[in-house]
């Protein structure tokens, strides 16, 4: 894949922990999203998605203060069309099934996430979604 950044590709990040959203921000980069929003809740990233166009959402299931990133993920979805990846330590069978009953069409991927993990679920959602 093209390591330089597309001006026109546009990611949110969602996630609490800060050295987990500056890797995800890099390998982003990487894979060619030239703008990487960051939010660690989901008020900032509700804003953050009114304000902007895009491409996809890379959201934690667990964040900041007790919220929960698969309730954000729907509210995103009332102002957002952008799909959405969630990258979780969570992947029992409750969660996954929670996600994909209140997130249909949401990736799930788990944590630690790998490049090419990254790349292979950017390119499904984030082409089919254009």
């Amino acid at each position: 894949m093209d390591e330089r950044p597309l001006p026109g590709r546009r990611a949110l990040i969602v996630e609490d922990e800060p050295m987990i959203a500056l890797d995800l921000e890099a390998e982003m980069h990487a894979l060619g999203f030239g703008i990487c929003q960051l939010a660690a809740e989901p008020q900032e990233a509700f804003l953050l998605a009114m304000g902007d166009q895009l491409d996809v959402v890379l959201m934690n299931v667990d964040l900041q203060r007790g919220h929960d990133g698969i309730q954000a993920a729907r509210w995103l979805r009332q102002v957002s069309d952008a799909p959405i990846v969630f990258i979780t330590g969570y992947t029992d069978r409750d969660t996954i099934e929670r996600i994909h009953k209140q997130v249909p069409g949401a990736r799930v991927l788990p944590k630690p996430v790998y490049r090419d993990q990254l790349a292979k679920a950017l390119a499904e959602v984030v082409e089919t979604h254009h």
